[in-house]
């Protein structure tokens, strides 16, 4: 006996089903378990905010595109949600005559560049000189990793074409690929979340308005990240205690090497003290003795002096810390107890530490404040205990600045009637000059509690 069976006595459903059962058996091309997300729904743009200028943006067939506008800053499509660790995936194509950008880990903050966004960009570049999928930090520290000495991943860039970028950014290591070829590897910490965002650069008078980039098949891995992370065969770029090219060509030199003792010495001493102090992991760190100022192993300086300087510090403290960094020191002046004499930018557990309230002027010794003299703004922006802070101190032809976190935050006059009468009001009255020496050393503080350092950095200025 034969069983007859008719094709018309299934339902079409079942029938869709297994023929599509049957397509992927035949192409032998297996279904792709990765749990990608998708921040972008093909539709609308719902999700996601411009920040910056005002270029259009627009969605079409599937796709995002954006067009540049005359008389506007760089703008940014961002996304609603916050990213820290990730791996990211998407393809673009852009106009041979525009420079965009792909934000990752970015931010706005009113107190930073009035909201202006920065962060790591991975660069867009269809010009000659072909470092897309190098990494850019947006608004802060300019180029980390360009292509130069990456020829591969330049030549894969494909003009007027769909090109593909892999981003993984998972710790302190960000990775890149573009068409498959490996691009960029950075280590650095110095952002752990923030927003992705799509660039449409500004343009000059002498472009054309309207030029596209067009960006699709965003998809996005926030879970199971080491497994699904790729090797890559790079060298990284490493930021701590290193300086970028950038910085190089800029005339930045490191001040301490992040491994030795090299470059400073015991404020009272000949050599760098034999305890209170230790180099761990590419941090410098004074030890916690009691709060006492300079009773343990004692503030260290430099072994050079400097006099028109731009000084660049990442500082780290514990909970109740005081300690400071000083410039225009001169070790002779006090032989007495107590910390060598010179002007402080001061670092302080503000919530914690009494003196916080305390000083001759309101305010004067709290954190990036001109210690005993001039308060730093409220509105400082200050990173939580346990996380690095960087302190910046500019001085040029008496023009001091006090900067905290990429926002400056006082400045003076040194040698000013304004500065002389601060000095008056102040414990420092007892020094003759105080603060107006041509150059001095640079000093971190001991203090008797526990604070750390590293990225310590020097442009001198007016050589």
């Amino acid at each position: 006996m034969k069983l007859k069976i008719s094709i018309s006595n299934f339902p079409a459903r079942f029938l869709a089903l297994s023929g599509l059962a049957l397509f992927a058996a035949c192409s032998g091309e297996p279904e792709d378990p990765t749990p990608w997300e998708k921040p972008f729904n093909g539709q609308d743009l719902t999700g996601w905010t411009q920040l910056g200028g005002q270029a259009n943006y627009t969605v079409r067939e599937g796709a995002i595109v954006g067009s540049t506008v005359h008389d506007t800053p760089n703008s940014f499509l961002t996304t609603d949600r916050m990213y820290g660790d990730f791996i990211l995936e998407l393809a673009y194509k852009v106009d041979s005559t525009m420079n965009s950008g792909i934000q990752v880990r970015s931010n706005s903050h009113d107190y930073y560049m009035d909201g202006r966004v920065h962060g790591y960009q991975i660069e867009i570049d269809p010009s000659d000189r072909a470092w897309s999928a190098g990494i850019y930090d947006e608004a802060r520290r300019g180029w980390l990793v360009p292509l130069t000495g990456n020829p591969a991943a330049q030549q894969a860039f494909k003009q007027g074409d769909w090109n593909h970028y892999r981003i993984e950014a998972i710790g302190d290591t960000l990775k890149t690929w573009i068409n498959g070829v490996p691009a960029a590897h950075l280590v650095d910490d110095k952002t752990h979340e923030g927003f992705i965002a799509l660039q449409v650069h500004s343009i000059g008078d002498d472009a054309q308005a309207g030029t596209e980039i067009i960006w699709k098949d965003i998809r996005i891995l926030t879970d199971s990240l080491s497994k699904y992370s790729r090797p890559i065969p790079l060298e990284p770029v490493v930021t701590k205690n290193h300086l970028t090219q950038a910085e190089k060509d800029a005339g930045w030199e490191l001040l301490w090497d992040g491994k030795t003792t090299e470059g400073w010495r015991g404020a009272r001493l000949d050599s760098f003290p034999e305890q209170g102090w230790v180099i761990e992991d590419g941090v410098l760190t004074v030890l916690a003795s009691g709060g006492g100022e300079s009773e343990a192993g004692g503030d260290i300086v430099t072994e050079n002096l400097y006099g028109d300087f731009d000084l660049q510090v990442d500082f780290r403290i514990t909970e109740g810390a005081n300690s400071g960094i000083k410039y225009y020191v001169d070790t002779e002046l006090n032989k007495r107890e107590g910390s060598a004499i010179g002007l402080e930018y001061q670092i302080l557990d503000d919530a914690r530490h009494p003196d916080a309230k305390l000083g001759n002027h309101d305010g004067s010794r709290t954190l990036a404040s001109l210690y005993d003299l001039m308060q730093a703004a409220p509105s400082k922006p200050v990173n939580p205990i346990g996380q690095w802070n960087t302190a910046r101190i500019r001085s040029e032809d008496g023009h001091v600045e006090h900067w905290l976190n990429g926002v400056k935050v006082l400045e003076y006059e040194r040698g000013s009637d304004a500065y002389r009468q601060l000095v008056a009001e102040s414990k420092y009255k007892v020094w003759p000059g105080f603060g107006e020496a041509e150059k001095g050393q640079l000093l971190l503080q001991d203090h008797g509690n526990r604070v750390s350092f590293r990225n310590i950095k020097i442009k001198t200025l007016n050589d």
